[in-house]
């Protein structure tokens, strides 16, 4: 009843059309959760997402939940919780995925849930990691160890939302590093993040978390472009 009546005075909104949730609902509506552009790479054994690093990183596996489309579900979703204070998106979404990788056997080897870092300036300003919640989700329903200050970010580059995507891979100078190298030793690390455009920003925590001895790295996202 309570909740009744804090939602006739403060209506929850869908995080992808904005209309208001019903009392059974939760952070999204159930016409777009039906919509959602759901990708079950991780199901299928596609290696779509695997194939953006050949050449470039060794990952184990990779998967994205989602495919990301211009003006789409997906795009507002994710513009919800990095922008507008959304954070139980990510708590949706990681528990999403979370419990398809505890299904899948390429993820029941998974030691530790690595999130992509935010420059310490960015936030201060925005207050919270978009990827942390998601991953501490995930990383419950794997039974691993939850990691955010061994991976940190050097410099603090402008927002991605605008360019081409050529301007997103030659932003590339994005640079990170590493602390504290021996809590990931011998381990297999998740690296998890919101959305793969060029696979720029994943490779270069790749690059840095393989300075770690044994390490074997995989990759799972909110999205993929």
């Amino acid at each position: 009843m309570l909740s009744s009546i804090i939602n006739l005075f403060f209506p929850k909104a869908c995080g992808c059309c904005l209309n208001h949730l019903s009392d059974n609902e939760h952070y999204i509506c159930s016409d777009c959760r039906h919509h959602l552009p759901v990708t079950n790479f991780h199901k299928t054994n596609d290696d779509t997402v695997k194939k953006v690093f050949y050449g470039r990183a060794k990952i184990e596996h990779a998967t994205a939940l989602f495919r990301f489309e211009k003006k789409g579900r997906v795009q507002q979703l994710i513009h919800q919780l990095k922008y507008k204070g959304q954070e139980d998106i990510g708590v949706l979404l990681g528990e999403w995925l979370g419990e398809d990788l505890k299904a899948s056997g390429d993820y029941k080897t998974i030691d530790v849930v690595i999130p992509v870092p935010l420059h310490k300036n960015k936030k201060r300003t925005r207050g919270y990691n978009q990827v942390s919640k998601f991953g501490i989700k995930i990383t419950e329903a794997l039974n691993a160890e939850y990691i955010d200050n061994v991976l940190i970010k050097v410099t603090n580059t402008t927002s991605q939302v605008n360019k081409k995507r050529f301007a997103r891979w030659s932003n590339s100078n994005e640079l990170f590093s590493t602390t504290n190298l021996e809590r990931i030793a011998n381990k297999h690390i998740l690296l998890v993040d919101d959305i793969i455009t060029t696979g720029a920003t994943l490779e270069a925590c790749i690059l840095e978390l393989n300075k770690a001895d044994n390490v074997k790295i995989s990759i799972a996202t909110m999205a993929i472009a």
